[in-house]
């Protein structure tokens, strides 16, 4: 049974805390947002990507060359690259802003992962665009 005397310190400290705008850093929402709307678009690209690679494991060079050419192939390429850099990235920072404990290090490794992210994706969507324009 609670106490009727007693106020609820958590209510007025988040209200405090509002009014100094203190509190969330205000980035964990989007982030855990960032990583589920990744994930759930991942489902069926990866799905897409696993039965195309199935359909094309037999087909001779030229085949695989005229599907890659299709823009509808290559934009979905793109879409899952984007999608996997995007969602590893996320989830590299989580296990680093969990596990780092020292400020310089936690740093220096969240700037490192966003880099490489960026580059493999980089040269990743420009392997696919080059595949694509040569057809």
């Amino acid at each position: 049974m609670a106490n009727p005397n007693k106020v609820d310190v958590a209510v007025m400290r988040s209200m405090l805390s509002r009014a100094r705008g203190l509190g969330a850093a205000k980035s964990g929402t989007a982030h855990w947002w960032g990583q589920r709307v990744t994930a759930l678009a991942l489902i069926p690209l990866a799905v897409w990507f696993v039965a195309t690679i199935i359909q094309l494991s037999h087909q001779p060079r030229a085949a695989v060359a005229l599907w890659m050419a299709s823009p509808i192939h290559a934009a979905l390429l793109l879409a899952l690259l984007a999608a996997m850099f995007h969602h590893m990235q996320l989830g590299l920072a989580v296990v680093i802003e969990d596990y780092v404990h020292a400020n310089r290090t936690r740093v220096g490794s969240l700037l490192l992962v966003k880099a490489a992210t960026g580059l493999l994706f980089l040269a990743s969507a420009i392997s696919v665009v080059r595949l694509a324009v040569a057809g």
